[in-house]
């Protein structure tokens, strides 16, 4: 037994690493590991060997058919139960799912413990919107954040020094790493032991050189940073965790530079620490209070990322307003894509005569001139 889950025999645990279509990559846990080496052993096949054949380190499994009927998904993260193991092809079927103790939903991933936020500070230069930003919504989740700051070879100490200090003020303190001169990175590792980490960050960072650093021999694909945006490009598809070598397991996530910030106007200032702290202390005079013009507000303005809130918080009431509007028929807004990540909410067009007249239509029109002409003829 583990936990409230009986495991009966032929049943085994481990974590799904990785899904694609239909199929799912399950890590065995170590006493799974050693059963399906003694299993493997006492096959006749692997008597003729010299050596004993090596234990299983995964199974690539399907799903069972009542998973699928109750809508049960099976995401990267998840503890299962495995059945029906077949250790010379591989393969076995998930059984159950364990309840989950966390769930992102971008990236997809369940039973994380902390989140390691990667930037540089130069090549591409440190932006603080940006960098607040993803502060946000790593906070949003509710797992541990760690900021891991790459790079720190390409700035003086006095430089250094600033950035941390302006870091602390938010409620951070950062952790500054070089991946190409191999700075601190034990140290970041040492984070990492026995838990299950999300790796994000903007593209061209380097969390790809990192994770290739940590894990050996894993080959992630490494991206270059565009001159031309002073941006990363993506090198990262999909959502995989990768086992580190002194336990642990590293979902590494696919780049991007503007995560999207779906949370409700009331709960953003929880996510601002520096905000947070003055909360616990007091209260404001409204308990609707969205800390902005509001009288009594205990907040205030007097701090540095006070209008990264602002600007978040337009987001966020232009977000709830769009939910809103989502529910009613004769909604009127509509949502944008700007590209790199951001949308935006705009108003649809509520008259027909703003609206291109399709080709169709404009056919049929010449096509009832000329009878008419005809006609007339």
């Amino acid at each position: 037994m583990k936990g409230d889950t009986v495991v009966t025999t032929g049943q085994l645990m481990g974590t799904v690493l990785a899904v694609q279509a239909n199929f799912y990559r399950v890590q065995l846990d170590g006493e799974e590991r050693e059963q399906g080496s003694r299993e493997e052993n006492s096959s006749p096949t692997a008597s003729s060997f010299q050596s004993p054949v090596p234990s299983p380190q995964s199974l690539l499994c399907t799903r069972r058919t009542r998973l699928k009927k109750i809508g049960q998904q099976v995401m990267v993260g998840d503890r299962v139960i495995v059945e029906e193991p077949d250790w010379s092809g591989g393969r076995g079927a998930i059984a159950d799912v364990l309840p989950r103790q966390s769930e992102l939903d971008r990236p997809a991933i369940a039973n994380v413990n902390q989140i390691l936020l990667v930037f540089a500070v130069a090549d591409p230069p440190l932006e603080p919107v940006q960098l607040s930003r993803f502060l946000i919504k790593a906070e949003s989740t509710g797992v541990d954040v760690l900021l891991c700051l790459n790079k720190c070879d390409l700035v003086s100490p006095e430089e250094k020094q600033e950035i941390s200090d302006r870091l602390l003020a938010w409620g951070y303190n950062p952790i500054f790493i070089s991946v190409q001169n191999q700075i601190n990175i034990d140290h970041i590792s040492a984070y990492l032991n026995n838990k299950i980490t999300v790796i994000a960050g903007p593209s061209g960072v380097g969390k790809s050189s990192l994770i290739n650093l940590m894990i050996p021999d894993i080959n992630l694909r490494v991206g270059e940073v565009s001159g031309k945006l002073a941006r990363g490009r993506h090198t990262t598809r999909h959502v995989e965790l990768f086992e580190m070598p002194h336990g642990g397991l590293l979902a590494d996530t696919p780049g991007f530079n503007q995560p999207d910030l779906n949370c409700s106007p009331e709960e953003l200032i929880y996510y601002f620490p520096e905000a947070r702290k003055r909360l616990e202390v007091g209260s404001c005079r409204f308990s609707d209070c969205l800390h902005r013009d509001e009288p009594d507000c205990i907040v205030g303005d007097d701090w540095e990322r006070y209008e990264h809130y602002l600007e978040f918080l337009h987001d966020a009431i232009a977000y709830q307003t769009f939910l809103k509007q989502q529910t009613d028929p004769e909604s009127t807004l509509k949502l944008m894509s700007k590209g790199k990540g951001q949308n935006q909410y705009e108003p649809k067009l509520e008259s027909k005569k703003y609206r291109r007249v399709s080709r169709r239509i404009q056919v049929q029109s010449l096509q009832d001139l000329d009878l008419e002409s005809e006609s007339e003829e």
